[in-house]
């Protein structure tokens, strides 16, 4: 039976629970974007061909360019950060893997499928961080990646490109992860970059088989890749929108314990009464099932500011 991990999303089951239809809910349980890049007309072969080498080789590039990416580093697109983090335990015979916690579940979660021993400290065959941290912000340092196979999953760092690790991407054995859909808002597209070692990004390649993103994910994510004018002005955007919540939470009585400017991480008396009472206004949070006190919050989009400001 598949085991179903905890995360954000799920206003499905909210909507059961609490009433309404989806289209009445304001998802604030995710980090995603919630101003999306505006998707350009794409070209009519992008849907009716099997991608082309051209089309592969212009995401890339803008790829490169985007991430400063070091050039003796690979990069491989594919279909979703999630999807290459259920291969990487793969690439290496199973031994002890550190990830501290709390952090994004599905990293422990795949490296414990392919029969490897998660700890939280201590020597290690490999380890996983989340630079920034899911879901407290917690920033990593280089002397943090110490490990024969090294991962470092960036699906937040885009709205602080300055403390980007990439520069590691150099080292051998080491990959870092990046989600198209958390900072361009376009989580439906289903694009994510893995960087870094070439023998295990050609062997990531093998895994993913012929194809692994689609024509008008490539021509999507190459257009935004290239806009850079459009990633400074959101950068702007979504940091004050963050500090536009912290000051609303706090004069509520929440204490900010960290996150990025694409989601935000309070301490409050009690977590699922705040669910709760946001959801009897159709507004989805993001609860814990480690703790009885954080709350996150992703951002609003800005029509939604009136209906979270009456909620709260």
């Amino acid at each position: 039976m598949l085991q179903k991990r905890d995360h954000g999303g799920g206003l499905d089951a909210a909507a059961v629970r609490h009433g309404g239809t989806r289209s009445d809910w304001i998802d604030l349980s995710t980090g995603i974007n919630p101003v999306p890049y505006p998707v350009p007309t794409v070209a009519t072969d992008a849907w009716t061909a099997l991608p082309d080498a051209a089309a592969s080789a212009r995401l890339v590039a803008a790829a490169r360019h985007f991430w400063d990416v070091p050039a003796s580093a690979d990069i491989l697109a594919t279909p979703g950060a999630s999807a290459v983090i259920a291969q990487i335990p793969r690439l290496a015979k199973p031994g002890a893997v550190r990830i501290q916690t709390p952090t994004y579940n599905e990293h422990a979660a795949s490296f414990a499928h392919h029969g490897w021993q998660v700890c939280a400290s201590g020597p290690a065959d490999a380890c996983v961080v989340v630079h920034p941290n899911n879901p407290d912000g917690r920033m990593w340092a280089s002397a943090d990646i110490d490990t024969t196979l090294a991962i470092i999953d960036e699906s937040f760092c885009d709205v602080a490109e300055q403390d980007s690790l990439m520069t590691l991407a150099a080292r051998p054995g080491t990959l870092v992860l990046k989600s198209f859909g958390k900072f361009w808002g376009l989580a439906g597209l289903r694009l994510g970059f893995v960087i870094g070692d070439p023998a295990l990004i050609a062997r990531l390649a093998d895994m993913l088989g012929p194809w692994p993103v689609s024509g008008v994910a490539l021509e999507v994510g190459a257009t935004a890749l290239e806009d850079a004018e459009w990633a400074d002005a959101t950068r702007t955007r979504l940091a004050t929108d963050a500090e536009r919540l912290d000051a609303l939470m706090a004069h509520r009585g929440a204490n900010i314990v960290g996150g990025t400017s694409l989601f935000r991480l309070y301490d409050v008396d009690d977590t699922q009464a705040w669910q709760d009472r946001l959801a009897q206004h159709h507004i989805w949070s993001r609860v814990f099932p480690y703790s009885t006190r954080w709350l996150r919050l992703g951002l609003p989009h800005p029509k939604d500011w009136a209906r979270v400001e009456a909620a709260l």
